[in-house]
């Protein structure tokens, strides 16, 4: 079982450049341009912790921040997200090369994410 770590925020933005911009100024984060992602910036804080800023929209709107959370098999999470009350935004997608994730929506209304990495 993995740690259940947080292992990637999303920040959605209007302009990814100047969010790109004001983070790395303001934490001096690394800002990169990912090559495989269209509309996509990646950040990586000191810690190597990171995440990405996407664009704003009706499926990430602002004010959303996404957290991911690692997780060793994404179908039976979703499936206890059920069994518990919440509900399946995004059902086990394949992020290219990297990975799979997953969203859902706990009872309350706070939207999540899982994640598991090509190397987990």
């Amino acid at each position: 079982m993995s740690k259940r770590n947080i292992v990637h925020v999303e920040i959605p933005a209007e302009n990814l450049e100047k969010a790109g911009e004001f983070y790395g100024e303001l934490f001096g984060w690394n800002i990169k341009q990912v090559p495989e992602m269209d509309d996509y910036l990646m950040w990586v804080a000191g810690d190597d912790s990171g995440g990405g800023f996407m664009p704003v929209s009706s499926e990430y709107p602002a004010g959303q921040v996404l957290v991911y959370i690692a997780s060793d098999d994404i179908e039976e999470d979703l499936e206890k997200v059920m069994e518990l009350g919440g509900k399946i935004v995004r059902e086990k997608t394949e992020i290219p090369g990297m990975g799979w994730y997953g969203v859902f929506e706990d009872p309350t209304g706070n939207v999540l994410a899982l994640y598991t990495d090509l190397k987990g």
